[in-house]
């Protein structure tokens, strides 16, 4: 067998190493985490949450009573339980990503952002174009600094100014060979892994991904050990644009009470402050006590926090002067709702890559099942009392 020069064989073994490295810790998931990774894997921009519903679908099924959607894309699962008091579980579906606005002569694609992104968390990356024909992966161009000017180097990239490479030819190439077309939803293409720590999770789109593992998981507690109430759990749609899918759906739940489950905006890296957010990873699942959306409802707030306290579950405060979430929308539904946004800590939400505890998970879901499963009919009516 003819002998590689060292300088190829580098290059190759470098990438089966890689490969050998992503494989072996993939082999060593356990159940949860391959949901997880499934789930932050999948591809669901705003207004495009197709492939995450049908793993949410297939989740739902066996724990449901009944499994419908509303007219937006929503999916909406029922658990009876030992009374009709409505207890609404929301986790949003939706990533923030992008949409193809039109492909210019040259063949490069230029978009529409779908949710809040900040450009310099765009550029350089990795995307995946859902078009008719399958996922076409693509790549935004990033100008070499050696002709790069001084004054360009100190200005954020604006969104006019970036572009995808999708590798096409021309114009004809990106639609024919490709089959792109302009309205075709993008979306950010990173891999699960573990940080260095087998209990640090990175991935892409945790907001609201690891929502939805929770509302999973507490059904699978709740199924076996029904509630004194009815759950519906549902799955929304385009929470990025303005919480489209919560308000739908809470239209058709009716909600007496509302559960939002989010990500938090975790403060405990590097150049940001406590003023700025307040959650860390390892400290427990969050409860806002403010976000540009929603006031919670105060005695749903102690509520919450005597029980965390009753059953040892650290419990952290997030007051934010911007966010919005689905509990708004279950706040606002019909007559009113008492309702709340519990949280699993969150780092560099909004980008290709977020960092997340599995602790604050699990305990999140233990939170969440123990509240769920005090929302007795005379708990609802006196937090839904005014005096």
């Amino acid at each position: 067998m003819q002998k590689l020069p060292l300088v190829l064989l580098a290059p190759l073994l470098l990438t089966l190493g890689v490969t050998t490295l992503a494989s072996a810790q993939s082999d060593s998931l356990d159940p949860l985490e391959r949901l997880l990774k499934e789930l932050t894997e999948a591809h669901g921009p705003t207004g495009y949450e197709g492939p995450v519903r049908k793993i949410m679908r297939r989740e739902f099924a066996p724990l449901a009573d009944d499994l419908q959607t509303d007219g937006l894309g929503s999916l909406i699962a029922r658990l009876d339980g030992g009374s009709d008091v409505r207890v609404m579980m929301t986790a949003h579906m939706d990533e923030v990503g992008m949409l193809v606005r039109r492909i210019r002569p040259d063949g490069y694609i230029t978009f529409q952002t779908l949710g809040g992104l900040l450009g310099q968390a765009v550029i350089n990356q990795r995307y995946v174009i859902m078009t008719r024909n399958g996922p076409v992966r693509g790549i935004t161009g990033l100008k070499t600094p050696h002709v790069t000017p001084q004054s360009e180097r100190e200005h954020l990239h604006d969104f006019d100014r970036i572009f995808i490479d999708v590798g096409a030819r021309d114009k004809a190439d990106a639609e024919q060979r490709l089959g792109i077309r302009p309205g075709d939803p993008i979306a950010p293409d990173s891999e699960f892994m573990k940080l260095n720590d087998p209990k640090l999770y990175v991935g892409k789109a945790w907001d609201d991904r690891i929502g939805l593992a929770v509302e999973i998981e507490v059904l699978k507690r709740l199924k076996r050990n029904p509630p004194p109430n009815t759950v519906f759990a549902v799955a929304t749609v385009q929470e990025e644009v303005g919480l489209r899918g919560a308000q739908t759906s809470s239209h058709i739940v009716k909600p007496d009470i509302g559960i939002s489950i989010e990500v938090g905006v975790a403060a405990d890296f590097p150049f940001i402050t406590q003023e700025q957010a307040q959650e860390r990873l390892g400290g427990g699942p969050g409860i806002f006590l403010h976000d540009s959306s929603m006031l919670p409802n105060l005695k749903f707030r102690d509520f919450v926090a005597d029980t965390a306290a009753d059953k040892g579950i650290p419990l952290q405060y997030e007051v934010l002067s911007g966010y919005g979430e689905d509990g708004a929308m279950m706040q606002r539904a019909y007559g009113g709702a008492p309702s709340v946004n519990i949280t699993v800590p969150t780092r560099y939400l909004h980008s290709h890559n977020g960092v997340l505890h599995r602790d604050d998970f699990d305990r999140a879901v233990e939170l969440v099942v123990e509240i769920i499963r005090r929302l007795d009919r005379p708990t609802v009516e006196r937090l839904k009392s005014f005096d």
